[in-house]
């Protein structure tokens, strides 16, 4: 399983799809390596590529008359300080959650109607 697809149950961001294509392209990856790696639609892999390439994050080079994608040192500097940046907020998050219980989505949506129901009385 590829690292970038462990939050698979929300959405990732373009940030992070920029920085997963990168980490698939550091040695140098084919489209179809990279659209599967990333779980990415071609279509949505184009529009990456092709922004990629313009900000010049990516570069291609012909190998074995292949063309192949790789990182340039502005697209593994976006990387490195990308991996910085949630090591940052990954510090310190366990402790946040030491003995705080979640309620269940169904006893949310209650917790939820009651404060609605509060403060519409409060205002009357």
């Amino acid at each position: 399983m590829n690292s970038w697809n462990s939050h698979s149950d929300r959405k990732r961001d373009k940030l992070c799809i920029v920085a997963g294509i990168l980490e698939i392209a550091k040695e140098g990856a084919l489209k179809t390596q990279i659209m599967y790696k990333a779980s990415l639609s071609y279509s949505m892999l184009t529009s990456y590529c092709t922004y990629m390439l313009e900000t010049r994050l990516l570069e291609t080079i012909d190998k074995d008359d292949r063309e192949v994608y790789r990182a340039t040192e502005k697209g593994a500097e976006l990387l490195r300080r990308y991996h910085e940046i949630r090591e940052m907020l990954q510090e310190g998050k366990e402790d946040c959650r030491i003995n705080v219980k979640v309620p269940s989505p169904h006893r949310l949506k209650s917790v939820n109607s009651l404060v609605y129901i509060s403060r519409t009385a409060e205002r009357l």
